[in-house]
């Protein structure tokens, strides 16, 4: 028959959910350690319990050897000889055990650390127990009772451990009461030093799952499938589902007639929204279901390597796109998997209009580049702050005219010298020499005076000769003779003669 003390044990082990047999070596261990507080040796002790009686005995436990020379520590080495005065059947090499006695000699010192030393092996050995029978639970939904609350944390039980749910684990929403039963997600399994080591949430995606799992058949029994959620706990959750039977309609499965699953699913999560959304392998079709309920104008892909999204929207429906405090396409760019780019319609067409005009301004060419330009020229419309082909090609001739020292002549070889650029690189040949016969503007050093003035009579005189060339040439009048019997008009008449 086992005796009182071993009994206590056992029910203790049952209690803790731990093997007795810790439990006993816990105290074995307890009563080693007050055993050596008290003699105040360093010798090998051990201790055993005996079931039957319920004493404990301790004894100092050395090896055999054959000589003295042999005995390197006498704590913890005797010789044959010596060893077999103790113990005549003990053989070389093996233990001999010396008893030391312990009742009534250890007092309330020692047997107060003996139960420090035992309340800390099974604290670790429940720990230990906690941890093997949770860690290959971790993700599973179990049912849960308030145990207490300590500050933010809320204290479970959760059957045969206690479970802690920090306030990062909680739904804004929620509020717990002693003893209430609710479903919880076993999140992750600690090796604490002290306290639960089984930390459970109420805010992960999977409980959003499990319960949809619960309420819908189709999810249940594999027709309709859940690909992807989102969740901010207790403000608004996304879930994609497919159907895998085209008679089936996803959505309307999740949703149930009248609402009735949805609305079971949002009171256990204590009014937290929840968007149901069809899933599409397309991206883009994807997107345009996820940020709903926002109408999307057209969504594009910047980078399918990096999963990058850009969407675009009606100005009156951005802020409902990107939702309170940037919510919506939060929680669509977590279902998706894609970072997202949302901009309105105003904000797309600004941007346009700057990649054009960071277009435009990056096409700049020299003056220099233009044949037919001379470098007196360059400088008068360098420093009128025309310093690009460009820029001179928009110039009217009434703005060229304004520069000093261009007139109409000057504006008519400028001109000529742009066509001629723009139709070189049209042609490929803007590098090319300028064709013959081309003006050039370079300045010609001034002729001597006398050049001048000859130059000036021969003007006059190939004036003269072309005025009389063309008086020659010029047809004279022709004079109409009066009709017969018309008088004539003209002073003098006929009888005036006669």
């Amino acid at each position: 028959m086992a005796s009182e003390l071993y009994n206590t044990i056992d029910a203790l082990s049952r209690e803790k959910g731990i093997d007795p047999q810790i439990v006993v070596s816990a105290v074995e261990d307890a009563i080693v350690v007050a055993t050596r507080k008290y003699y105040k040796s360093q010798e090998n002790l051990r201790a055993e319990l005996d079931k039957e009686t319920g004493k404990i005995r301790a004894f100092a436990v050395k090896t055999v050897v054959e000589n003295p020379e042999q005995v390197e520590d006498p704590q913890l080495q005797v010789t044959l000889e010596d060893a077999r005065k103790v113990n005549p059947d003990v053989e070389l090499g093996g233990e001999l055990q010396i008893p030391k006695v312990t009742e009534g000699i250890l007092g309330r010192i020692a047997a107060q650390l003996a139960k420090q030393v035992i309340f800390q092996k099974v604290r670790e050995a429940e720990r230990d127990t906690v941890y093997n029978e949770y860690i290959g639970r971790v993700g599973e939904i179990v049912n849960a009772s308030v145990k207490r609350i300590e500050g933010p944390d809320v204290i479970f039980d959760i059957g045969k451990a206690e479970a802690r749910m920090p306030r990062k684990e909680q739904s804004r929403l929620e509020s717990f009461a002693m003893g209430e039963r609710i479903r919880v997600v076993i999140a992750r399994v600690e090796r604490a030093s002290k306290g639960p080591g089984v930390v459970v949430s109420r805010a992960v995606p999977e409980l959003v799952q499990h319960l949809f799992q619960t309420e819908v058949p189709e999810i249940y029994d594999g027709t309709v499938v859940i690909r992807a959620i989102a969740r901010e706990a207790g403000e608004r959750t996304k879930i994609a589902v497919m159907s895998k039977d085209k008679d089936v309609d996803a959505v309307g499965a999740c949703v149930g007639m009248k609402g009735m699953r949805v609305q079971s699913i949002i009171r256990e999560l204590r009014g937290e929204k929840i968007d149901i959304i069809e899933y599409h392998e397309d991206p883009v079709t994807f997107a345009e279901k996820a940020l709903q309920p926002a109408k999307v104008s057209r969504v594009t892909v910047l980078d399918a390597s990096d999963k990058h999204l850009e969407v675009v929207v009606d100005d009156s429906q951005l802020s409902l796109a990107i939702g309170k405090k940037g919510q919506n396409v939060r929680l669509a760019a977590k279902l998706l998997g894609w970072k997202i780019d949302i901009k309105s319609e105003e904000e797309k067409r600004q941007e346009v209009e700057q990649q054009m005009s960071a277009l435009v301004g990056s096409t700049a060419t020299p003056l220099e580049n233009v044949l037919g330009l001379g470098e007196g020229l360059i400088e008068k419309l360098t420093a009128a702050g025309v310093t690009t082909v460009e820029a001179l090609a928009d110039m009217t001739p009434e703005q060229l005219e304004a520069i000093e020292g261009i007139g109409p002549k000057t504006v008519e070889k400028i001109s000529i010298a742009v066509n001629n650029y723009f139709s070189g690189l049209e042609s490929g040949e803007a590098a090319a020499a300028p064709a013959e016969g081309e003006l050039q503007t370079e300045e010609v050093p001034e002729a001597p005076a006398e050049e001048n003035a000859a130059t000036e009579e021969q003007a006059e005189t190939l004036s003269a000769v072309e005025g009389a060339a063309e008086e020659a040439e010029a047809p004279e009048p022709a004079i109409e003779e009066p009709e017969a019997g018309t008088e004539s008009e003209t002073p003098g008449s006929s009888d005036e003669q006669s």
